[in-house]
């Protein structure tokens, strides 16, 4: 867990300074005046945008002598974002970081995650004339989780864990980008796409797509699962946001990718859809739904009813969410 804390500090600094060097790197010849300093820092600052989002949702229930029965419950979801853009002339280059964690303890029950998530997103971009909403463009981005996920009630055998999986996808290809629409199409007919599965025994097990252990009979281990799987496909992701209504902003991100090489047509589906709510400048409600299906990712349950679980096929996975909590943004 230490390490996972290091990395969302690694990750919240890395994108403070990487706005500040480009912010102030025009600004390095300390015999200069201090009014040019200040002109060419002003400048440079003309060129990004930032945004930091913290936000806290919380709900609680409480029954006492309550005749119609339930138990005592508090949720918590606490999530960041971080947007660092920058854009001149026929140059663009956006980058972003979103961490989410929640949890619900309930009475008589043990602390379950309700959501885990570390995603980090770059994409470089520019194109031949001011006019041009088209930009030829090269997109990075990384996802994993911070802590262990269970099947629960079983909380003795991971089914996941940090960096198992973690996925990366990088690839070139051509963006529209429509700034007034608040709109960016991307296609990439050459995207690699990488799956981690750093955890040996998950990767013993095959999970999340990568080679499975070789054993002899007796399941003694012979060679040891894989623990990356690399795949080369067309990768396709869309952004749309808008307000629809006064205070009321819809958001929309869709991802589709198929490998060439590994049952070229099966599309892996990554589309969230949210609906963000003002209610002043600090509390904010939220209702959303979150699609993935991917054909890599077997799930695990026990089918026989011998408290074992068995490996099944791939799923569609859908999580919907409604929140309303505190959020501040700067």
């Amino acid at each position: 867990m230490k390490f996972q804390i290091l990395l969302v500090f690694f990750c919240i600094t890395s994108f403070n300074s990487l706005a500040s060097d480009f912010k102030y790197h025009a600004v390095n010849d300390t015999t200069a005046t201090a009014a040019k300093d200040t002109t060419a820092s002003d400048t440079m600052m003309m060129y990004w945008t930032e945004k930091n989002t913290f936000g806290l949702n919380l709900s609680e229930v409480a029954f006492v002598n309550w005749n119609s029965g339930g138990n005592n419950s508090v949720s918590a979801l606490f999530y960041s974002n971080f947007e660092r853009n920058f854009e001149k002339d026929l140059t663009m280059w956006r980058n972003s970081a979103s961490l989410r964690y929640g949890i619900n303890a309930q009475e008589g029950r043990e602390v379950r995650k309700t959501e885990d998530e570390l995603r980090v997103k770059s994409s470089f971009g520019f194109r031949n004339d001011s006019t041009s909403n088209w930009f030829y463009s090269g997109k990075f981005s990384f996802n994993t989780q911070f802590s262990n996920g269970y099947k629960y009630p079983d909380t003795e055998v991971p089914i996941s864990k940090f960096m198992a999986p973690g996925y990366t996808f990088l690839g070139v290809g051509t963006e529209f980008s429509h700034p007034e629409e608040d709109l960016q199409v991307y296609l990439s007919p050459i995207t690699f796409k990488s799956t981690f599965v750093l955890d040996q025994r998950l990767a013993d097990e095959g999970m999340f797509g990568v080679e499975p252990a070789v054993t002899d009979e007796l399941g003694n281990i012979l060679k040891k699962g894989e623990n990356l799987r690399t795949e080369f496909g067309f990768l396709v992701t869309s952004g749309f946001s808008k307000e629809v209504f006064d205070n009321i902003d819809l958001d929309n991100q869709l991802s589709l990718y198929s490998d060439y090489l590994n049952n070229f047509g099966n599309v892996d589906v990554d589309w969230q859809l949210n609906v963000n709510m003002k209610v002043n400048d600090f509390v904010k409600a939220n209702v959303g739904s979150h699609i993935r299906y991917d054909d890599d990712v077997k799930f695990k349950e026990d089918t026989n009813g011998d408290g074992k679980l068995e490996t099944s096929g791939p799923r569609i996975q859908l999580k919907q969410m409604l929140g309303v909590g505190v959020v501040y943004e700067f």
